[in-house]
């Protein structure tokens, strides 16, 4: 089973980050969210100069998401015109969705552990 920061080595590469050095200028921040119903969420959020990206574990699988914009806190989410998991995070909470044709349902609101 791949860790979660073996997955987030591997979401650098995707992004060209892995080559010697890549460190420099990154923000590595590891946080675990607990959610309803007691389900727990380690999450790892990589921040460089220009892209943005977070591997989170859920439902058994490591998920690779990238930043987009958004109004007001930090919006996580695959490219991609199908379906897919979506967090939005806001200072120590953090709502995630499914998101299928365009529509986002919400399945999990969360806090981060302290």
């Amino acid at each position: 089973m791949k860790t979660v920061l073996g997955f987030a080595a591997l979401g650098l590469a995707a992004l060209g980050l892995a080559t010697p050095g890549f460190a420099e200028g990154l923000n590595v921040q590891y946080v675990r969210y607990t959610c309803d119903r007691d389900v727990q969420i380690p999450a790892t959020f990589v921040t460089g100069e220009q892209e943005s990206v977070l591997v989170m574990h859920i439902e058994g699988e490591q998920i690779l998401l990238y930043q987009e914009v958004a109004a007001s806190g930090a919006k996580y989410s695959w490219p991609s015109g199908g379906a897919s998991y979506v967090l939005w995070s806001k200072g120590a909470e953090a709502t995630i969705f499914w998101r299928e044709d365009g529509v986002e349902t919400q399945i999990l609101a969360c806090t981060t552990l302290e």
